[in-house]
């Protein structure tokens, strides 16, 4: 085991604890984390149903490492990472995770964002899905289709990706912004055409009948996830972040040599059978590391291209927002 805290649990006894800390509600009004504060009150985190930090916050671990320092943890659950950059830029939250476009449009917008830390973002836990009755066989087959996605999201580039297979552009579909739960229900009605989603959603909808894969992103996108927070955060809590990344990485080592009890936690978490789950679970990655040259690159390549098809109203550069740990 990873640490000393998951090495004390046997998987039941650790799948019980994260559910049980789990299903505690936090208030979201918490008291808001100065930006000069050498001694900060609370840390404010915003997750989503599924990597690493679901399951750190399930364990306490963070809030016991902090708890020596005067630091207390509050987390706010999000339904994807657009709104949760958009808490960060305006001060609601310290610290977050999103996939790889999220933060493209957030620095467009002109939120004082920086990249702390990366995960390994699989092509093969999102898709674009069709309707096996449907007439689209093809990538092809999308042109003057309604797609649906979440604008910003990791799937507005991976929709970008997929259509350049097939010599497509982004102006040759019907992009349909829709949240992943109003996207199901609008695929399902046979409102739109095509939905671009990730796991859990993709595993989810992919055993209804009648669904069919149009192409997985994977070959076609393998990119990051994101860590991501306030900048006058990181410039004055250097220790406080670097204790976060480091309990996140304890996590993720645990959850991938333990994907069945990682499954379990998820499944209760998000309501979804263990089945569907495990899929989500086995076909992702968790480990958490620093952000690293080659990964810049890849970010500078997708704003670029954003920037080019006018979906961000000006040229980025992501090296300015990428924050490096100071030396030990």
């Amino acid at each position: 085991m990873p640490s000393a805290f998951f090495s004390r649990l046997g998987r039941r006894a650790f799948v019980r604890h994260v559910l049980a800390v789990a299903a505690i509600a936090v208030s979201a009004s918490v008291t808001s984390l100065p930006s000069h504060a050498a001694d900060p009150v609370t840390l404010r985190i915003g997750y989503q149903k599924s990597g690493p930090l679901l399951l750190l916050k399930g364990t306490g671990a963070l809030e016991q490492r902090l708890a020596a320092k005067g630091v207390s943890v509050t987390w706010t659950e999000f339904p994807s990472g657009p709104p949760m950059l958009e808490a960060l830029n305006v001060g609601s939250l310290d610290f977050g995770t999103t996939g790889d476009t999220p933060p493209i449009f957030a620095q467009a917008a002109g939120a004082d964002l920086l990249y702390v830390g990366r995960q390994p973002n699989l092509g093969r836990v999102s898709a674009v899905l069709v309707r096996d009755d449907g007439p689209i066989r093809t990538i092809a087959d999308l042109k003057g289709r309604k797609l649906a996605f979440v604008k910003g999201s990791n799937a507005n580039n991976i929709v970008v990706e997929v259509l350049k297979r097939a010599g497509l552009s982004y102006k040759d579909i019907q992009p349909v912004n829709l949240s992943p739960a109003d996207a199901r229900a609008a695929f399902e009605r046979g409102s739109i055409d095509a939905w671009a989603i990730w796991d859990p959603y993709f595993a989810l909808a992919e055993r209804q009948p009648g669904v069919r894969v149009l192409t997985t992103a994977e070959g076609i996108v393998e990119s990051s996830s994101f860590f991501l927070a306030r900048r006058p955060f990181v410039q004055a809590n250097p220790e406080i972040l670097s204790i976060v990344l480091e309990e996140l990485d304890k996590a993720g080592v645990w959850a991938e040599a333990n994907i069945d009890a990682v499954s379990e936690i998820f499944a209760r978490v998000n309501g979804i059978d263990p089945d569907v789950q495990k899929v989500a679970a086995a076909r992702a990655s968790y480990r958490v590391g620093p952000v690293g040259e080659e990964h810049v690159r890849t970010q500078q390549g997708i704003a670029d291209t954003f920037a080019e098809l006018g979906l961000i109203p000006k040229k980025l550069s992501i090296r300015d927002a990428v924050w490096t740990p100071p030396k030990s």
